[in-house]
């Protein structure tokens, strides 16, 4: 009985549980690889006296290393793009491609490359602006760095640096503008290293620090990256950009020639992350993971021909350089590569390999100390490895009971690493450079497997505790629905048992964690499993006969076969979030095949709208096999608003819920005024969007037009005082309110989808009135409603789970958690702020929720149910795929591969957060029909 419980305790727990194991994940794949306390280690001769860096921000290496990327019939476009960069790969340098890491995005971009290391990726939580732990760098190592660029990276390489180790140059936030011509971001940089070295003639001590060995300068050209959210990068303007970046190389190496008059300068250009075809980054797709390298100058290699087997394949073909050699590179290996060239310690936490210590691949380096120069440089890139591995492993050891340690570093005789050192240190001291390379190569890798196996060392004992916490809570959750003992009702004898055991385990396992000093997390891991099955133990246990005699009258093959289409359901939708056509499969079963295999003809009598459950559902599954890959459509987003304006007119005059007699007129003119909003929001769209595609600039009467209309739809419906006497008035109210919404924030069907998802939903309500018309499950107990649990409960459930993600997954525009368009928000916002711009983002993800959360509340005073009832049966099913998502986690793979499986399990943890708050929403704010409803009732 529903209201013999404390629900609001139930889900409190309940979210306080999946929030704490959000961060099990974490601990389980991803740990912090900054360690303190290391040796630094540095080749005691350098090869140049300066290094430039230059990050070309968003750049695909496939569009810099072609010759023309124009689109067609583009005019004045030139013969080769990058004219400059791609002579240096011909003539007098070496090149290739450097694969980053997901997240693909800016900073741990940035990391990767200055600090030769993976930042964990918790750090997203912070925003990747500020450090989760202070971490050493190229720039931290260097005599001085001079950066200009982005007050969104430089930064963050200053904080933990010597004071004027790191100097900074930045513009202000303002000037990262969408609608603006971001080539100016670039020139910017420049112009100030320019006025940089033009001080200097007068300043002694500037000139000092810029004439002393171990310089770096560092520049950071956005403008690549802005240009490409606004335009995409196969458009006019990013090629444009391009070319001005070429120029500006160009113009740099010149700079810095003329100024110091020597060749002992060495210069590296690269990109943080690569961009999709339609603007966007930080996923693991190819287009954003493959960034382009060039490298040229004093100690760097020139061109080399072409190897066998040959270094390209498809993928670099079309550049026409088959001719020479293609050396990728880990991102990472930048940092130890830069470190090299300058004589500057290497990057403690660095786990990059300099690309020459493989000794049957060509590197980058070409040093005047040949051979002999390699062995040492890989030489030192062992001992860097190896001192993480020594500080980790010795940690590791002090807190670990019956601690195991990696056997190819920790063994006897020569397989120790001591030995292993030895060994590369004897081949240098008889001259055996080849050797003593691949000595180096052999204990790296070693080395970055001893680092793997530290990281994943209690991997299968979170495994374990996820594992008993997730179903532990389903168990826990299904007490509220199958009417549990009461507490004064349970056995004292079989009570005392189990609550010892329960407590004994526990106290176990926090004396264990306190001799390994675990983290704080793991206190509450274990508590969390140990709490929920000591509940369901006690109160189950007196009822294990008589539930299974249950069983035995139900049918042994009958509960088995229900229970495994629940596990194949929910399996299907774990499948749905990477195959989204499943969704669309999902809506042709329950549209169609159910109504033809379930529906009796008396239901269907009952039924006032027939037709309209499976055609709402087949055209609703049309939108997941659509592409998420889209240009924005004026049209199609037009059709979406008109389409909004005809459902709310439909439904207003002549709707088959009700008459238009039963619309007061002070909801008959809210719900005119609605629709008259939408019809202004699709002639400011229309007019913003014919600006901004003309380049024209947003003009500022829009884009205040633009706020003042969004915010008066999505504010006004929850703030009016205007009483409905129906419950479809509301409900359209609602689905009127985010009309303007998916106008202004669409860019392409989004708001065709909603009107069709909404429709869907409302028909549910018909549908499933229709199929329980009997009110035998209303009973009056002290004026409160009782539940008794059905097995339809469960399929009601299960649709409520499905339509919950097809509201996220099914709009056509999302292919993953990090695939959102960018350019709709522009017509409101169109400066960069990522906060703002995020906020929009978010607020069209959840406007489809609103509309479900009322539908869901009506559904349950449609059958005459308490409040939450379907809702506790929701609980008792999330966790089936909320576990599946924690073991397909992974930290190998595609990066791809990475990126979606920590995105699917802390979507589907944060699901009952989400769930509970559509219900506890869609109650609120239907309170008032609800509650006439219920009188009536009673």
């Amino acid at each position: 009985m529903v209201s013999k419980y404390n629900v609001a305790g139930l889900l409190f727990t309940g979210l306080l549980f999946h929030l704490v194991y959000i961060g099990s994940v974490f601990d389980c794949y991803f740990t912090s690889p900054v360690v303190h306390g290391m040796q630094s280690h540095r080749l005691d001769s350098a090869e140049s006296k300066r290094l430039v860096l230059i990050v070309g921000d968003g750049l695909r290496a496939d569009l810099l290393f072609q010759k023309n990327g124009f689109p067609p019939g583009a005019p004045n476009a030139p013969d080769v793009v990058a004219p400059y960069l791609r002579s240096i790969v011909e003539t007098r340098g070496a090149f290739g491609v450097s694969h980053t890491r997901v997240p693909t995005e800016s900073r741990p971009g940035h990391v990767a490359i200055i600090g030769g290391m993976y930042e964990d990726v918790s750090a997203v939580t912070k925003g990747w602006k500020t450090n989760p732990v202070d971490f050493d760098s190229v720039f931290n190592q260097s005599n001085t760095t001079f950066s200009f660029g982005s007050p969104d990276i430089l930064p963050m390489f200053s904080r933990g640096a010597t004071p004027a180790k790191v100097m900074t140059w930045c513009y202000d936030e303002d000037e990262e503008d969408f609608t603006k011509d971001a080539t100016a971001l670039d020139v910017w940089a420049f112009d100030h290293l320019e006025s940089l070295l033009q001080n200097a003639t007068a300043n002694s001590t500037l000139n000092t620090q810029l004439h002393s060995p171990g310089t770096v300068f560092f520049l950071h050209l956005l403008g690549l990256d802005t240009t490409g959210h606004s335009y995409r990068p196969h458009s006019q303007e990013y090629m444009s950009n391009l070319q001005v970046v070429d120029s500006l190389v160009r113009r740099t190496e010149s700079l810095i020639q003329q100024f110091y008059q020597d060749e002992d300068t060495s210069f590296i250009f690269t990109a943080d992350h690569g961009m999709s075809t339609i603007g966007n980054h930080g996923d693991g797709h190819p287009d954003n993971t493959r960034t382009p390298l060039v490298a040229w100058g004093r100690g760097i290699r020139g061109p080399l021909p072409d190897s066998t087997p040959s270094s390209h394949d498809t993928y670099s073909e079309p550049w026409e350089l088959n001719h020479l050699l293609r050396r990728d590179v880990e991102q990472a290996d930048l940092a130890p590569l830069m470190a090299a060239l300058v004589g500057i310690d290497w990057p403690a936490n660095s786990v990059g390999v300099l690309p020459d210590v493989d000794p049957t691949k060509p590197g980058y380096l070409l040093p005047r100390g040949g051979d002999k120069t390699l062995a040492k440089a890989a030489h030192v890139n062992a001992k860097v490895i190896i001192e993480q591995y020594r500080i980790k492993h010795e940690l590791k050891m002090a807190h670990t009971v019956l601690y195991k340690p990696f056997g190819l570093l920790e063994g006897s005789g020569a397989s120790n690493r001591l030995s292993k050192l030895s060994s590369i240190e004897q081949a240098l001291s008889h001259e055996q450079w080849l050797t003593a390379r691949q000595l180096s190569a052999d204990l790296i890798r070693d080395g970055l497997e001893g680092l793997r196996y530290l990281q994943t060392y209690e991997r299968m004992l979170i495994k374990a505790m996820a594992t008993a916490a997730y179903t532990g809570w389903a168990a826990y959750a299904s007490l509220f629905i199958f009417r549990p003992l009461d507490s004064y009702m349970v056995k004292f004898s079989s009570g005392i048992v189990v609550t010892t055991l329960a407590i004994s385990a526990l106290v176990s396992f926090w004396v264990l964690f306190a001799a390994q000093r675990s983290p704080w997390t793991y206190y509450l891991y274990i508590a969390f499993p140990c709490y929920f099955w000591h509940q369901f133990v006690v109160q189950v246990s007196p009822f294990l006969w008589t539930s299974a005699s249950q069983m035995h009258r139900l049918g042994y093959v009958r509960v088995v076969l229900y229970g495994g289409l629940i596990v194949t359901v929910l399996q299907s939708m774990v499948a749905a979030y990477i195959h989204r056509s499943i969704w669309s499969v999902g809506f042709f079963i329950i549209g169609t095949v159910w109504p033809l295999c379930s529906w009796t003809k008396e239901s269907r009598r009952r039924l006032s709208t027939l037709y309209l459950w499976p055609v709402s559902c087949l055209v609703t599954g049309i939108f997941p096999l659509l592409s998420v890959d889209k240009t924005e459509s004026l049209p199609a987003i037009l059709a979406g608003g008109l389409c909004m304006i005809v459902v709310g007119t439909l439904l207003l005059r002549a709707g088959p819920l009700h008459s238009a007699e039963d619309v007061p007129k002070p909801v008959s003119r809210l719900l005119l005024g609605q629709t008259v909003l939408i019809a202004l929001a699709m002639a400011i769209t229309s007019s913003s969007v014919y600006h901004l595609q003309a380049k024209l600039g947003l003009p500022l009467l829009n884009q205040v037009a633009g706020w003042i209309v969004l915010t008066i739809a999505s504010i006004f419906p929850f703030a009016s005082r205007v009483k409905h006497t129906t419950t479809s008035s509301k409900l359209l109210m609602y689905f009127l309110a985010f009309g303007p919404c998916f106008v202004f924030l669409s860019i392409s069907v989004e708001g065709l989808f909603y009107v069709a998802y909404s429709i869907t939903l409302a028909s549910w309500i018909e549908v499933e009135r229709a199929l329980r018309s009997d009110v035998d499950r209303v009973k009056k107990s002290k004026s409160v409603l009782q539940y008794r649990f059905q097995p339809a409960d469960i399929r009601i459930a299960l649709f409520f789970l499905f339509f919950v993600q097809v509201g996220f997954f099914g709009t056509g525009n999302v292919a993953s958690i990090s695939s959102f368009y960018l350019s709709p928000v522009y017509r409101l916002i169109p400066v960069f702020d990522p906060f703002s711009m995020a906020a929009l983002l978010v607020f069209k993800i959840i406007a489809p929720y609103v509309v479900l959360s009322v539908i869901f509340a009506t559904l349950n005073d449609a059958l005459h149910l308490p409040p939450f009832s379907l809702f506790l049966v929701a609980l008792t099913l999330t966790d089936g795929m909320t576990l599946t998502f924690f073991f397909n986690v992974t930290d190998t793979g595609s990066w791809l591969e990475i990126g979606q499986t920590i995105s699917f399990f802390c979507v589907t943890s944060l699901l009952l957060l989400w769930s509970a708050g559509v219900c506890a929403g869609g109650e609120y704010l239907m309170a008032d029909v609800i509650s006439a409803n219920l009188k009536a009732v009673e």
